[in-house]
């Protein structure tokens, strides 16, 4: 079926690569700095940067030029499509949609760019759920819809082994209520309102994990939902809380293991682990995958 809505998105959707190609969604590169060093984060071997955030250098991260958005698109529109949805993060994290925004006024078919007020996979099944729609011949307003009731209904979790990392970034708002904690005590967050907050903490990073995982069991209830654990350099004990997932939720659609992106990973730091709840969609039969 003839493919009406290109999807565009940014590295921060966590996608592993076979399955963007799968779907046939192009990803805009966030940038990582190192010191001098700069380049796409997926070209930033994770050790390199692992080791100069634990080393203490300077890590940052900036949105994709305008520019690759502009090639973007205008590839999406030399392809025949009527229109292109563009699923960015959160504005409060980056300005990756202003970019977007910029290429788009530029672009000879309607870009529609969403910020999804979120990050990581609440934003990459977003763009599932968009593309498997856009992929079924659907037109703009109903790959819209779909993506806006997944993000709009996800729950993104997030432990880290210290605030260190996003108070640096500057991205942790309100959490830095929690910051300063004796170094035993391990917080949690989640996405509200488009920022990192604090969610709760707990003594020990075994009892976080254990509380991060009766939290997102409370959130999923007995909905059919999907399901992602990601981590940045923490793959022991990202299996771990997949695991007890898998023990704890019977009606899960679809599990996923991931590393976040190097862009994420630079702020929330090595150890981190995130939980992400997306409640599945009922869509018409045409556009089921």
């Amino acid at each position: 079926m003839h493919r009406r809505v290109a999807i565009v998105t940014d590295s921060t959707a966590c996608l592993p690569a076979q399955l963007t190609e799968k779907l046939g969604v192009t990803v805009a590169q966030i940038q990582v700095r190192i010191g001098g060093f700069v380049d796409d984060e997926a070209r930033v071997p994770l050790p390199k940067l692992v080791d100069a955030m634990r080393d203490q250098l300077d890590v940052t991260t900036a949105p994709p030029d305008p520019g690759a958005f502009f090639w973007a698109y205008a590839d999406a529109a030399s392809s025949g499509v009527e229109a292109i949805v563009s699923l960015h993060v959160s504005t409060g994290l980056s300005r990756t949609v202003e970019a977007a925004r910029q290429a788009a006024a530029q672009t000879q078919v309607p870009v529609h760019v969403v910020d999804t007020r979120t990050c990581g996979m609440s934003l990459g099944y977003a763009v599932v759920a968009a593309a498997t729609v856009a992929a079924a011949g659907a037109d703009v307003d109903r790959v819209l819809s779909a993506a806006q009731r997944s993000f709009g209904r996800a729950t993104e979790l997030i432990y880290v082994d210290t605030l260190e990392y996003l108070r640096r970034g500057g991205r942790i708002g309100a959490a830095a209520a929690l910051f300063g904690s004796v170094l035993s005590v391990k917080p949690l967050l989640t996405m509200a309102d488009g920022r990192i907050t604090p969610l709760g903490k707990a003594l020990g990073a075994d009892r976080a994990m254990r509380k991060m995982i009766d939290i997102a069991v409370g959130r999923a209830g007995e909905a059919q939902v999907d399901i992602a654990v990601e981590h940045f350099d923490a793959t022991e004990r990202a299996q771990g809380v997949l695991e007890q997932l898998r023990a704890e939720l019977p009606n899960v659609r679809r599990f996923l293991l991931t590393q976040v992106s190097s862009a994420i990973g630079a702020h929330v730091g090595p150890g981190a682990v995130g939980v992400t709840v997306s409640p599945v969609q009922e869509l018409p039969a045409r556009f089921a995958r």
